[in-house]
């Protein structure tokens, strides 16, 4: 959950009970409707989303909460207020809902107004801006994704390796600055130096090689195929036929095999039979 001093507030309850928090508690609002405060387009930006029900109370009962136990670290308040949120009857939650609703509402027209304000070119502009915003998220979820299944790093470059080894010692003291020593170092170095660096990563590749194979032949055993890069999928495809086949040969030669068996008992049966008649 974010911070709670970052998020925008566009509701003021009056919601001040301090019964809320004591063993009989039940949630008192004086007022329904809320107190909303104006959204201004005039800043140039649209106007702030309305908050939940959940938030609206946490809004509300933070400061109380607060006061009550100074020895408290925020992370820990909004754990708190969480778990008797949850804890609420559906009524007793009612007058949070109803003010997040007239919240929303107004949000609706506000942002309605903004929008009719905006030329086409910031129409478009918003709109790209908006692209980006879901196309990182999703880039951070895919990677978070990535890192949880265990997705071999990339390897290293020369220059990475040598980075990694010396960036303690580098000079500057700014991440820039010990960044630029380092590359000024690197391009000084004759080819004889930097051998060290690109055998190490050479060794990388390798290393990256196994393991991403392993990784993804693992992903589509999963059935995440969608993970693996597609050349490979179909290599793997076909090595997976491949196999498949070659086991179910091999199962049926030896289904066969004890029938071969049978017959060469049958046989020697026969000859038996035979000697006694003579």
């Amino acid at each position: 959950m974010a911070p709670f001093s970052l998020m925008s507030v566009g509701a003021n309850l009056l919601v001040k009970s301090l019964s809320l928090f004591s063993s009989a508690s039940v949630v008192r609002c004086s007022c329904v409707a809320p107190v909303i405060k104006s959204f201004s387009t005039t800043t140039g930006g649209p106007p702030k989303r309305p908050l939940t029900a959940y938030m609206t109370y946490v809004k509300e009962m933070q400061p109380t909460f607060s006061r009550q136990n100074p020895g408290l670290k925020n992370v820990d308040v909004i754990r708190k207020l969480a778990e008797k949120w949850r804890m609420l009857t559906l009524e007793q939650k009612q007058p949070f809902q109803d003010a997040s609703l007239v919240s929303r509402e107004q949000y609706k027209l506000a942002l309605e107004t903004y929008k009719a304000q905006l030329t086409p070119a910031q129409t478009a502009a918003i709109a790209e801006e908006k692209r980006q915003r879901v196309a990182k998220r999703k880039a951070i979820r895919r990677k978070k994704e990535l890192n949880s299944l265990g997705k071999p790093k990339r390897p290293r470059s020369a220059f990475n390796i040598f980075m990694a080894e010396h960036f303690e010692e580098a000079k500057g003291t700014t991440m820039q600055a010990k960044l630029k020593s380092l590359r000024d170092d690197w391009m000084r170095f004759n080819n004889t130096q930097k051998q060290i660096y690109t055998q190490l990563a050479e060794d990388d590749k390798v290393r990256y090689k196994n393991e991403i194979k392993s990784w993804e032949e693992h992903m589509i055993e999963i059935g995440r195929e969608d993970l693996v890069r597609r050349k490979e999928r179909r290599a793997i495809k076909a090595k997976t036929v491949h196999d498949r086949k070659k086991k179910s040969k091999v199962t049926v030669m030896k289904a066969k095999a004890p029938k071969k068996k049978a017959i060469v008992a049958g046989t020697a049966v026969k000859k038996t039979v035979k000697s006694t008649k003579k």
